[in-house]
């Protein structure tokens, strides 16, 4: 994570929030024996450009 490259969040309005962001942290913190744990975007950074240039045949 990079939290010093982003210039503003949203909050989130799902009411148990607080505890699936206690339960990802704790996976990432203590993870289970014998356990490989992986974070993946929910968005790739080429889907989140903006198209300025047609694409080149």
């Amino acid at each position: 994570m990079k939290p010093h490259r982003v210039r503003g969040f949203k909050l989130s309005r799902d009411p148990n929030f607080a505890a699936k962001v206690v339960d990802v942290a704790g996976l990432h913190l203590n993870p289970p024996d014998k356990a490989l744990v992986l974070s993946v975007d929910e968005k790739s950074q080429i889907q989140a450009l903006d198209r300025s240039q047609r694409a080149c045949r």
